[in-house]
């Protein structure tokens, strides 16, 4: 077995939030002493698991819990606590002080930062200004803003009311709003005029006229001034401050059901038209709170903080962090502006203690020889989270030997799809290189071959046997349940597919190895392209990589593009040192037939890398939608290549 990277100490053992829920559960299931036997009772007895979570977080409800759960072994069809009433943005707003909720900056260093009492108030005056305009039950409300202030108050104040909220980051196109919100047809549309990003000043408002008149629902246009552009021409159009109410008056909360719609999220749309997912009120709050009161150890004198923009699911998950009373980070710009430092910077300035990000930056961080253990105090730093993508083992031992050694590091791991983590961090257990620490509570997954056979220490399937509270509701327009069906229970009836490739370890923790449609499949062999990524990260001249498999003569051969350090050429070199490494640490099967520099890599808007489209590109096929691409030109890189015809 491995050596640990990180073992908690006694003292942190004793203060989490997770070792008094072991004894909180412990006085009514005398078998759960550890983790392990926490998790095993809460996929056993389901239904008392998350009874036990409700009364620990101190969810706030109206009537009985008392059935948890109807049709358990449906799935889809389960229902979680349908006796239940309750109002998600009521459990957020619980805290009424002056303890800072939260905290805003913008990467021109604009600060601001707003009182739980401020909060309320200004809920207040939003839930006023959307009543009045109509907004009620099951309307929606989007916001194409900026992760600032005024998104959290326009969803808390359309959740109060029973509306459904949906976001976009203000960075996406015109189309790319149009696919989704287009979709959904919203009655109010929160927008700002323009964004900051590596310092350059974005105005949106091209975009933003485009939307509302291709967008016949929208009745209102609440402008949110940011870069002080001057407003637009139309009638439909206010500004923020013009749209609230004058007074804040005590807030009102409709009571609803449990599984009561609260969000619409979008799949990621690079090949085709984006799913809208809708995501209940209930499922959403009880399993944000577990992860962040358990898994996180989330505590009301925490700052937490995650780079996200809104058009990700991380925002929802740390908006969520208000129900526990802590302060929220919120950060609007380019991470790497005006350098590598800023959020390092940012960390000791506000005294973060948790710090979430994506595996991309920290490996960016890795890249560019950052040492924040030298460079910054990071004193109050207790936790980094980390997202989007798998983290390499060797970004796992530079936190550690470059970071901070005394800190629990999260690698992450679930979706937009479920809004939560099926693997994630853990402050009782060791941290192993490469490895998301456990599997969630509540959550029954295993890792399954194609014919469903339950696998440990090998590949496969990432599945999830049993329902869980954060499930979808619906698709939104799939009145049969169709689309819902195909996208996670067509491979295994009855189980939760979710589409990565993973492995159970022996140290119970999981290692993903990345999305399954994108698995490469030389000589009949599964390769999870993670395990590739892995590998090329450890060339210092490569800075990212992409791998897709090519049909080639009657089977599927391995294409690697990298792009390289700004200056370099990739020659026989340096592409031996990289089938070098790939052969020597994995298989000769991994070792890509072809090796490519190019100087771009396509990603989804919040930083995914698009494997599946790039592997159409190169086989001549359509991409379906470009508009869900950060940089869809990037694409024209991979076509009609010499190299790849011999």
């Amino acid at each position: 077995m491995s050596k640990p990277l990180w073992t908690p100490s006694p003292e942190r053992m004793e203060r989490a939030n997770l070792s008094r829920f072991v004894r909180f559960v412990q006085e009514r299931e005398h078998s759960v002493e550890d983790y392990g036997s926490l998790h095993d009772f809460s996929v056993r007895s389901p239904a008392a698991f998350w009874r036990a979570v409700w009364e620990f977080v101190g969810v706030r409800a109206h009537g009985d819990w008392e059935p948890a759960l109807v049709n358990a072994h449906a799935m889809p069809g389960a229902k979680w606590f349908p006796e239940v009433r309750l109002n998600f943005a009521q459990n957020l707003l619980r805290n009424k002080d002056e303890r800072t909720a939260l905290l805003f900056r913008s990467e021109t260093g604009l600060t601001e930062e707003i009182s739980y009492s401020e909060l309320r108030a200004q809920v207040s005056r939003c839930q006023q200004a959307l009543r009045a305009q109509g907004v009620g039950v099951g309307d929606r409300v989007a916001a194409l803003m900026p992760n600032r202030i005024e998104t959290v108050v326009a969803m808390l104040a359309s959740a109060s009311l029973g509306a459904v909220f949906s976001s976009c980051s203000p960075d996406f196109g015109a189309q790319g709003v149009l696919d989704r919100f287009g979709q959904i047809q919203p009655k109010v549309l929160i927008a700002t005029d323009g964004y900051f990003y590596a310092g350059k000043r974005v105005d949106t408002r091209i975009t933003l006229q485009e939307v509302i008149m291709r967008i016949a629902s929208i009745e209102r246009v609440v402008v949110v001034p940011y870069i002080d552009a001057d407003p637009l021409n139309d009638a439909r159009c206010v500004r923020w401050q013009d749209f609230l109410a004058a007074e804040a008056k005590p807030l009102e909360y409709v009571d609803l059901p449990f599984d009561h719609p609260l969000y619409i999220m979008y799949s990621s749309g690079t090949t085709g038209v984006p799913k809208c997912i809708v995501h209940g009120a209930g499922g959403t709050l009880l399993q944000h709170l577990k992860e962040l009161v358990l898994h996180t150890d989330l505590k009301r004198e925490d700052k937490i903080f995650f780079f996200t923009t809104c058009g990700w699911m991380m925002w929802n998950w740390l908006v969520s962090s208000l129900a526990v009373g802590a302060t929220v980070v919120l950060y609007d710009g380019s991470p790497f502006h005006p350098d590598g430092n800023v959020l390092w910077d940012l960390i000791d300035e506000l005294g973060i203690t948790v710090f979430g990000t994506s595996a991309k930056w920290l490996s960016a961080c890795e890249k560019a020889g950052l040492e924040p253990s030298k460079s910054h105090k990071l004193l109050m730093l207790k936790s980094i989270l980390s997202t989007g993508s798998p983290l390499s083992g060797d970004s796992f031992e530079w936190v550690y030997r470059c970071v901070k050694d005394r800190v629990l590091l999260s690698s992450i791991s679930g979706g937009t799809d479920i809004l939560s983590c099926f693997a994630l961090g853990n402050p009782l257990l060791p941290v192993y290189r490469e490895e998301l620490q456990c599997r969630g509570l509540g959550m029954d997954v295993r890792i399954l071959d194609d014919e469903g056979v339950e696998l440990r220490n090998q590949p496969g399937e990432l599945c999830c046997m049993s329902p869980f509270p954060s499930m979808p509701v619906e698709f939104f327009n799939d009145p049969d349940g169709r689309k819902y069906h195909e996208a996670y229970f067509a491979k295994f009836a009855g189980v939760w597919c979710h589409g990565d490739r993973a492995v159970l370890t022996e140290h119970g923790g999981v290692i993903i190895l990345g999305r399954s449609d994108a698995t490469l499949n030389p000589g009949g062999v599964r390769i999870g392209t993670a395990e590739i990524y892995g590998q090329v990260d450890k060339v210092p001249e490569v800075l990212e990589s992409i791998c897709i498999g090519q049909d080639w003569q009657g089977d599927v051969r391995v294409v690697l593009f990298v792009r390289l350090r700004e200056g370099l050429a990739l020659d026989s070199s340096l592409i031996e040192r990289i089938k070098h490494s790939i052969r020597v640490n994995l298989t000769q099967r991994h070792v890509p037939a072809k090796v490519l520099q190019v100087h771009d890599i396509p990603r989804t808007l919040s930083g995914k890398i698009v494997e599946l489209a790039v592997r159409n590109v190169v086989h001549g096929r359509a991409v379906k939608n470009t508009d869900a691409l950060a940089n869809p030109r990037a694409l024209e890189l991979y076509r009609d290549l010499p190299d790849l015809q011999t």
